[in-house]
């Protein structure tokens, strides 16, 4: 049998893919969804500091924690059924629908609403990932459409040394042993360690971004703002953060990985969304 030949990438990024690759860092760095809330209110908000009552708060995290459940078992078994084309549009206004109704009850209806809102937002970051060259009948592009939702966790709008590589980083195993699973037993146990442990790692960040937006809906300041505009402007997020993800990953089979990481790097403390190392 003959040797496998090595993958020959390219040896530097073309004028079109720096763009790109720019475009991608600003989608993953430069906004958190606490800062789009400030925005959406036209004027600055301090949800993220916001303190929720404890049940309150748990009952985020839950909500996250099972939302990312159904989200899981769609990501592994149903997405290349995702309508072809660009249907950000659509899936916006789905969301905003989901929001809407959810919204009239309060956050006690954040425990229907937000499995649903997250599916559709899945539904939308699979068809983000397929218009960058993804196979959706993979395993592992599940699990990456599924890493999405841990983007989005910082607690702030200044971004630690790392950003989006750090959390990557973070996921990298998890992901890995995921998708080896999956593949091994062609089907989705909730219950399996590798998939445990992967859910755990991401709705923790998940959880983050959930609570802020449940104090959004909650803060007597944002009371004239529908739980519609708070959810549309919640799936922008993600969809903001999916195309960055999927430029990365297809700049990365096109290119040596490690050396469109360190452009990455390169840019972003560049741009100033990352704190420069000491003594730079």
């Amino acid at each position: 049998m003959s040797a496998k030949l090595p993958v020959l990438y390219q040896p530097g990024l073309s004028g079109s893919d720096m763009e790109s690759l720019r475009t991608a860092v600003a989608a993953l760095e430069r906004q958190s969804f606490a800062g789009r809330i400030a925005r959406l209110a036209g004027r600055k908000v301090g949800i993220v500091g916001q303190s929720l009552p404890p049940e309150v708060h748990q009952a985020a995290l839950n909500a996250a924690q099972r939302a990312l459940t159904v989200a899981l078992n769609v990501a592994l078994s149903s997405l290349e059924g995702a309508p072809r084309g660009d249907t950000t549009r659509f899936h916006r206004r789905l969301a905003a629908f989901a929001g809407g109704v959810g919204g009239a009850v309060g956050l006690a209806g954040l425990p229907i609403e937000l499995p649903l809102s997250t599916t559709i937002m899945l539904r939308s970051i699979a068809d983000i990932a397929r218009n960058e060259g993804e196979n959706l009948r993979e395993p592992e592009t599940g699990l990456a459409c599924l890493e999405v939702f841990a983007l989005g966790g910082q607690e702030d709008e200044n971004i630690l040394e790392g950003g989006y590589l750090a959390i990557r980083g973070l996921l990298a195993k998890s992901v890995s042993d995921a998708a080896r699973y999956v593949a091994a037993r062609g089907m989705v146990h909730d219950s399996a360690p590798a998939l445990v442990r992967l859910l755990s790692q991401v709705s923790s960040r998940f959880g983050v971004v959930v609570s802020q937006k449940a104090a959004a809906q909650a803060a007597p300041v944002l009371g004239a703002i529908s739980g519609a505009a708070i959810n549309l402007a919640f799936t922008e997020h993600f969809q903001t953060l999916a195309r960055g993800h999927f430029t990365m990953r297809r700049l990365e089979r096109l290119y040596d990985p490690a050396m469109v990481r360190a452009e990455y790097a390169r840019i972003a403390r560049e741009e100033g969304y990352w704190e420069a190392p000491a003594g730079a």
